[in-house]
């Protein structure tokens, strides 16, 4: 499909990452309520691509309600082990998700890799499980505001995300999410300015690591206090194909509002 705002041929992609929040309980009426939402807002769907990524415990109920309503959402995890199965207490296999009809799942997250000590290597290996599963890896790369001021904006997820491609075979298909640390949760987004010029060299490290054709169809997301205000103006950007949406995923009418971004002036 094409992305009927720019003509780029990237259909945009427009991910909820609602982290540790909602039950399993909460998580239907959030889903039949954007849903709703969107229908007597009449979005056009197939413009957008959207995707839900809530917890693992709400991943069945969720499923379900997705087949049973025909809801035209992709459903994703937030993380998954690197390995396949065993002994490895608390862990979640790309082939318990692919069971769940996942489409997609996050690998790489800025809390991952500070709260549970996630290496390069452990992104890498945790990549390539997704793939082994038919699993999309949504990969997240970005800088602190320290990387920030002592590298500059695009060295640190530029190493990230060739770390994470390295030894993949040019028909991967993976999303890659440039999240800059300093802007999550702070209110404080990039400027579409600043998103353009990292995703740009993230296209480039596509484009060394899996090829041309790759990088021609890869769909770069922007991550970091997203919401309604700004987003039209991200995806005017020519290297910015959608958004990983955090806070703003978790209030219904504001969330749909960045679904259709297409509708707002000046897009």
């Amino acid at each position: 499909m094409t992305d009927q705002t720019t003509g780029r041929g990237r259909l945009p992609f427009i991910a909820g990452n609602w982290k540790m929040n909602l039950d399993h309980l909460q998580a239907v009426a959030f889903v039949q309520k954007l849903h709703w939402t969107l229908k007597d807002a009449k979005h056009e769907e197939g413009s957008v691509e959207v995707g839900v990524f809530p917890p693992f415990t709400d991943l069945r109920t969720v499923q379900t309600l997705i087949d049973a309503d025909k809801i035209p959402f992709a459903l994703g995890a937030q993380d998954l082990s690197q390995h396949d199965g065993g002994a490895y207490t608390g862990e979640v296999s790309g082939a318990f998700l692919k069971k769940l009809d996942c489409t997609y799942v996050i690998i790489g997250h800025s809390e991952r890799r500070q709260y549970h000590a996630e290496s390069d290597e452990i992104v890498a290996d945790k990549v390539k499980a997704a793939l082994r599963h038919g699993l999309v890896p949504v990969i997240c790369v970005g800088e602190t505001a320290e990387d920030l001021e002592r590298f500059g904006a695009s060295a640190v997820p530029v190493g990230q995300l060739q770390a994470a491609l390295d030894g993949l075979s040019a028909g991967a298909d993976v999303v890659v999410a440039y999240e800059p640390v300093w802007a999550i949760g702070s209110g404080q987004a990039a400027t579409p300015e600043q998103a353009q010029e990292v995703c740009a060299k993230l296209r480039g490290v596509v484009a060394e690591k899996l090829g041309a054709d790759a990088a021609a169809r890869t769909r770069i997301l922007y991550g970091g206090s997203v919401k309604a205000a700004n987003i039209a103006a991200f995806m005017r950007q020519p290297d910015v194909d959608g958004a990983l949406v955090g806070g703003a995923s978790l209030v219904v009418d504001e969330f749909a509002a960045i679904i259709r971004y297409q509708k707002h002036v000046g897009v």
